[in-house]
């Protein structure tokens, strides 16, 4: 019999490890926090994450009190139908699926460039990025067709090595006691400091940072015990995604002292963290620094290969898509059709982009996280929103710290982060306001277009089809 239910035994650390992944912590520390600290808050950067995780937590309450309400594995968009309707569920799901193909074809740009600049360094001929790029793709697509465990296992130990080197970065900074001149920074505990620069933007990219981590409840179907496991793997990768974060970009601003810092993330903003590291551990940490943001880099794309099948996966089930991509495979139980039409998908949003003579970091790196970004913040919206009307209208659970005041804390401070991120955007994408006005458009009309497809078939919701394998 044909496989429509997908099957795992994934616990709490496997799925924090898929998320955490995806979230890409040492991209992050070395490619985002000298930016945010450049272009936002300075040496008050480090705070930002902190800020974006309580708003990320509050938004989580509401999510994982939910979540027990919502068996299907479709993440956001099976809350937004639960909570507002068929037409806002299949335009949250249509929003979803160019926010994910959006912040992994930025992925993709970066990681063949970066792969292309180390291979070079050890005297590989240089070729260009994009051919490293659909390399890339071929080994998530295989990976992505097999059993889920073994893309868990393969994200685990790189993930493991990435936070290490970080980690010893930090630990190095702090067993010196920080710059020679300044020592370890305090910026972070006085409020003119987090105040300084323009802390909207910082924000803007502190929350950039925690892109994946809804995604815990993607991969229901394939949890040991959803019911436990989800709740505690959506916490834990929150914790443990802006702890990270915090003491790391703080252990960088420590490592040169706060004036110096600001003033080099300024000047070399992609070399900052390579050279602080090659200050406290030595010229050969930094050349592992650089073989690490290559294995971060491919760790976050197959992470979001992954969340992307699944998302594909029970729309076929839901026969809003082909019926095909709904089933699984007989031996590996994984998305395998969805996994190769995800494939597919990225190969050829590369091509296009490599077509149209790009740069892999200032263009589709820059534009597409941008986009990204801004998708994110609105599918969380229409999320916290679906779950406040569900709980009242449903009254299935009556705790008010859970259903009313953390869920509506955190829909005014996705609010604020979403107002601040669209006002930005054109930063985001090169200054053009022209490119931001049509990242904008598409994002809407993704949801308009939902709206409209379940008008135009009152039949097809994104409520998965159930069968027993």
């Amino acid at each position: 019999m044909t496989e429509t239910r997908l099957q795992g035994t994934l616990g709490p650390g496997a799925i924090v490890f898929m998320v955490v992944a995806a979230a890409a912590p040492l991209t992050v520390v070395a490619g985002s926090v000298p930016i945010g600290m450049a272009l936002g808050n300075g040496a008050g950067y480090p705070a930002m994450y902190a800020v974006a995780a309580v708003i990320l937590m509050l938004f989580a309450v509401g999510f994982v009190a939910m979540a027990r309400h919502v068996p299907d594995a479709g993440a956001f968009y099976s809350y937004v139908e639960k909570g507002l309707g068929r037409g806002p569920g299949l335009g949250a799901a249509f929003l979803a699926l160019i926010t994910y193909t959006a912040v992994q074809g930025a992925v993709y740009g970066y990681l063949g460039f970066a792969l292309d600049e180390l291979l070079v360094t050890y005297g590989v001929p240089s070729l260009p990025w994009w051919l490293w790029t659909l390399a890339a793709i071929a080994v998530t697509g295989l990976l992505g067709y097999r059993h889920i465990d073994l893309s868990g296992r393969v994200l685990g130990v790189l993930l493991v090595a990435e936070i290490a080197i970080v980690l010893l970065l930090d630990l190095a900074v702090v067993g010196r006691g920080g710059s020679d001149t300044e020592g370890l920074s305090t910026g972070v505990l006085h409020l003119d400091t987090i105040t300084s620069g323009a802390p909207g933007i910082g924000l803007m990219f502190a929350i950039a940072g925690f892109i994946g981590f809804e995604a815990t409840a993607v991969f229901r179907d394939e949890a040991r015990d959803p019911d436990r496991t989800i709740p505690r793997a959506t916490y834990a990768a929150l914790v443990v995604i802006g702890v990270f974060y915090s003491v790391s970009a703080w252990a960088v601003v420590s490592g040169w002292g706060e004036s110096a810092a600001v003033a080099q993330a300024n000047a070399n903003p992609g070399t900052m963290v390579a050279v602080t590291t090659e200050q406290y551990l030595g010229s050969a940490a930094g050349h592992v620094v650089q073989v690490l943001l290559v294995s971060s880099l491919f760790a976050c794309v197959l992470s979001f290969h992954n969340v992307l099948s699944r998302y594909l996966f029970a729309l076929g089930g839901a026969a809003v898509l082909p019926a095909a991509l709904g089933r699984s495979h007989s031996r590996h139980h994984s998305p395998h059709l969805s996994s190769l039409v995800q494939t597919g998908c990225a190969a050829a949003l590369l091509a296009v982009c490599a077509g149209a003579g790009l740069d892999p970091v200032a263009e589709v790196f820059a534009w597409l996280s941008g986009a990204a970004t801004a998708g994110i913040l609105l599918l969380m919206l229409l999320t916290s929103v679906a779950v406040l009307v569900w709980f009242h209208r449903s009254r299935a659970d009556t705790r008010f710290w859970h259903t009313r005041l953390a869920p509506g804390l955190g829909l005014a401070g996705l609010a604020v982060c979403l107002f601040i991120t669209v006002r930005n955007l054109p930063l985001l994408v090169g200054g053009s306001q022209t490119l931001a006005l049509v990242i904008d458009g598409v994002l809407v009309l993704s949801v308009v277009g939902g709206i409209a497809l379940a008008r135009v078939r009152p039949g097809v919701s994104t409520a998965r089809l159930r069968t027993t394998p």
